[in-house]
């Protein structure tokens, strides 16, 4: 995370509360006070023993408790909820000191935190102490009930501290106000400030942490949400300003291959796809064939479910044909159910991402999402789903989250807010004609590719899912039954076409029958009578040359001369006048 200041000036000691150390770039300031202030049951007291059990352990710091409040045994057992061997570690490297003060005591007399100062410094160097609680001020502050004595015995104790060397912590207890102003000095005192808050936003608990002051350092301001978990506190750290991560081209199966053909490719591997839509609109449908398609691919895939049990998801899903109980066989599916009453989402989403760490998942399916929606009215919780799913981006791991929707809105198709942020928006819908219900898909955006803007129908059967293109017809989007009903009628309408269309086609194949056989018997007359006309062609042509013959045969046999030409002599006139008759010279 990016600071305030690029450079620490003061020696921090860690505190080990996750996430509190890196928005501190380092833990609280080695050698100086730390003022931890909230309400009851915010966190105070864990949060400084926590960092006296982290010193204690991982560096072998030895460290001092005193209790104004709280007796010590109490505090050892309430911290075995956590798994710190407190009385293990109070043998060599923690004291701790019962300061509960009786009120006869306080105010009988003049009273002063010299004594109990002395022997804390004497202890202090025996165990080779580098750290010190006061647990609980306000009560002794209470106690004293003059602002004059409140003062001098909170600037006793930091001076203490500070001829000490030891890394103070000083816990308070805000209620009101009033309060706040009361003992507002400390504030200015100490060299760090620490604000717990604990509130109840529509039943559910939340608890938050803030870092108001920090001298000599730079530090994150923004208020962090806490969750307590059984190895102690734990903050949300937002992460770095600047969001980096690996992407790549490689696309993998939604499940289903009419989806995949209309996101070009399926999803992209490690982006965040959300399904949206109304009860019963296949939401959680669509996400198991996503998970069984990553199952038959051999990816470790996890599925969370918020409110439904996974033996009740297997069977229904089984109905449409999609079978977990296989893949749950084989250890390659791994499903997580839990209700999201009772811990706050700050804890849904501390378990959640402790649980996708020890499966280390390769896809992962949380359905629904939208079930965390009614704790996300708290801002710093609001931001816990898109910080989640930043995470999942971040490790690589491809998702799928449904949300519960009534209907199609950019500005508020989600609860959780996460539309904004999906790479894939897929929404599925109702759409209700003719007495019935059907399902309709549409791609509402798809980063980084080209996609369908088509609405779908959506199907299920006994036989699985799939989609169809949405039959339109005079002007009307027609699914289900009315649609089944056109087509039918569409069908019937064909088969007439093509009944007329082959009965005229007969009809004209007759008339072409007709007209050929017409066209034969004129043919066949016309041949007939050429035939005749070649005949008796022939038979006048026989006759002539007969004629000639039989006169050729006469004059052989009556031995006479060949026929000439008897040309006459010229008449009158001067010119020859031939005889038209044949005769001999």
């Amino acid at each position: 995370m990016k600071l305030n200041s690029p450079h620490t000036v003061v020696t921090k000691m860690l505190t080990g509360i996750q996430g509190f150390d890196e928005i501190t770039d380092g833990g609280l300031p080695r050698g100086r006070t730390t003022l931890v202030m909230g309400g009851p049951g915010c966190g105070k007291t864990v949060f400084a023993l926590q960092s006296l059990v982290t010193g204690a352990t991982r560096r072998k710091e030895a460290g001092i408790f005193v209790a104004f409040e709280e007796s010590t045994r109490q505090i050892v057992a309430n911290a075995a909820t956590f798994g710190w061997d407190l009385p293990g570690l109070a043998k060599k490297k923690l004291f701790f000191l019962d300061a509960q003060l009786s009120p006869d005591v306080v105010k009988a007399g003049e009273f002063d935190l010299v004594g109990m100062l002395t022997v804390l410094q004497a202890k202090a160097e025996e165990i080779r102490a580098k750290w010190i609680v006061f647990d609980g001020i306000d009560v002794l502050l209470s106690l004293l009930d003059d602002s004059v004595a409140e003062r001098r015995e909170i600037y006793r104790i930091r001076d203490w501290l500070f001829q000490t060397g030891l890394t103070g912590i000083i816990t308070q207890k805000i209620s009101g106000i009033d309060a706040d102003h009361r003992y507002g000095f400390l504030q200015f005192m100490v060299d760090c400030v620490v604000v717990l808050r604990h509130q109840v936003v529509d039943g559910s608990a939340f608890r938050n942490l803030r870092v108001m002051k920090y001298r000599g350092s730079g530090f994150a301001a923004d208020e962090f949400p806490i969750t307590l978990t059984t190895a102690g506190m734990q903050l949300t750290n937002r992460g770095p300003t600047e969001f980096q991560y690996d992407v790549t081209d490689e696309r993998i199966s939604s499940g289903l291959p009419r989806l995949d053909s209309m996101l070009h490719g399926g999803y992209y591997r490690g982006s965040n796809v959300l399904i949206s839509g109304a009860p019963g609109t296949a939401k959680s449908t669509l996400a198991g064939l996503f998970a069984v398609a990553a199952c038959e691919r051999g990816e470790p895939t996890l599925y969370v479910s918020f409110d439904e049990g996974a033996a009740q998801i297997v069977r229904n899903l089984r109905s449409v044909g999609i079978l977990l109980g296989p893949h749950l066989k084989t250890g390659v599916l791994k499903m997580y159910s839990t209700r999201t009453r009772g811990p706050n989402i700050e804890d849904q989403f501390g378990l959640l991402r402790a649980k996708v760490g020890a499966e280390k998942p390769r896809c992962l399916v949380i359905d629904p999402l939208s079930a965390l929606s009614s704790k996300l009215e708290h801002l710093a919780s609001a931001d816990a789903a898109q910080h989640f799913l930043d995470f999942l981006k971040g490790e690589g791991i491809t998702v799928v989250n449904t949300s519960l929707e009534d209907g199609l809105s950019p500005d508020a198709a989600t609860a959780t807010g996460i539309s904004t942020i999906a790479d894939t928006w897929i929404h599925v819908s109702y759409v209700e004609q003719d007495g019935e219900r059907n399902r309709a898909l549409t791609i509402v955006k798809s980063r980084g590719t080209g996609h369908s803007n088509q609405v779908r129908e959506l199907t299920l059967s006994d036989e699985g899912v799939s989609l169809t293109d949405v039959f339109v017809a005079q002007g009307k989007v027609l699914m289900g039954v009315a649609r089944w009903e056109w087509e039918q009628e569409q069908q019937a309408d064909t088969k007439r076409t093509q009944v007329a269309t082959d009965l005229k086609r007969l009809q004209l194949h007759l008339a072409q029958a007709e007209a050929a056989a017409r066209l034969q018997v004129v043919q066949t007359e016309i041949e007939a009578r050429n035939a005749e006309i070649e005949v008796l062609a022939d038979a006048t042509g026989s006759a002539s040359k007969l004629m000639r013959t039989d006169r050729a045969t006469m004059r052989k046999m009556r031995h006479a001369d060949e026929e000439v030409r008897v040309i006459k002599p010229p008449n009158a006139n001067g010119g020859l006048k031939t005889n038209g008759s044949k005769g001999t010279v």
